[in-house]
């Protein structure tokens, strides 16, 4: 069976706490927390009531997220990655996400080389991993996992840096080739708006996976799964009307069965 997750980003409004429990009741395996909600990282409690929360609840904070525009690397950059880091570690997350510059400026492979190198030492020292995920945007500066892969194995980083995959910017970047090996992590939304193109489709589009989805949602979790990925399939609708329904335990619930009911047989 598929191994469920649930972003904060699909219930924002809901308090950490409430997010672990509405995993829970969901049959998930864990969570992903975030710093760029609109509320204070886990509403202002210690790290320590984080841990316990998690451990109450039987699941497993996979990553905490995010370093923002972690291939421009300076020094506040490097001070973002050590606060977050440590937090990461309090709360016994596997660990951090790292997002790429997404303002359409020249970051070189050198530049995303540099930054996983000054990444590393800080990441390793407290034993956590380092989640790389390209965005699909035409804007992104790093939009294809496979030049995450290559700077990764440049700097002998591949014990340190998993890759996210989400299906989302895949599809945006027109990216084909799955890295199923390098995949920690893999974010899931669905877009089913038919007027709107590609080219178009933006974060307010995603919503959850259903039967109308045009990101191949299923096709490319199967293709995931046949190269050998197990890792956690997460929940990250980012689209304002989903964020005000009334009822987000049942619709989540709805598009993990289907998920699952899609993908059955290659997750049995």
């Amino acid at each position: 069976m598929l191994s469920i997750a649930v972003n904060h980003m699909t219930v924002p409004n809901m308090r950490y706490d409430e997010t672990l429990a509405l995993a829970a009741n969901l049959g998930c395996s864990g969570v992903e927390f975030r710093n760029d909600l609109d509320r204070a990282l886990f509403d202002d409690e210690p790290c320590e009531d984080v841990l316990q929360a998690a451990r109450s609840a039987k699941q497993t904070i996979y990553a905490l997220a995010e370093v923002k525009a972690f291939n421009q690397f300076t020094e506040k950059t490097r001070d973002a990655a050590t606060n977050l880091a440590g937090i990461a570690k309090r709360i016994g997350a596997k660990g951090i996400s790292l997002i790429p510059a997404n303002d359409g400026s020249d970051v070189s492979a050198n530049d995303l080389k540099n930054a996983l190198s000054a990444l590393k030492p800080i990441l390793d020292e407290r034993e956590l991993l380092g989640f790389v995920e390209p965005l699909g945007f035409p804007s992104s500066t790093l939009r294809r996992k496979a030049d995450a892969v290559e700077a990764i194995e440049a700097i002998d980083g591949s014990a340190t840096f998993k890759l996210i995959h989400d299906t989302f910017h895949h599809h945006l970047s027109g990216e084909t080739d799955f890295f199923a090996r390098e995949t920690a992590i893999v974010h899931i939304s669905g877009v089913s708006d038919p007027a709107v193109s590609v080219e178009e489709m933006t974060d307010a589009h995603r919503g959850l996976v259903d039967a109308q989805d045009r990101l191949g949602n299923i096709e490319q979790i199967r293709g995931l799964i046949a190269l050998g990925y197990s890792g956690p399939i997460s929940f990250e609708p980012f689209a304002p009307d989903f964020h005000a329904h009334p009822a987000p335990a049942a619709a989540l619930a709805t598009s993990i069965a289907y998920v699952r009911d899609s993908t059955a047989a290659l997750a049995a």
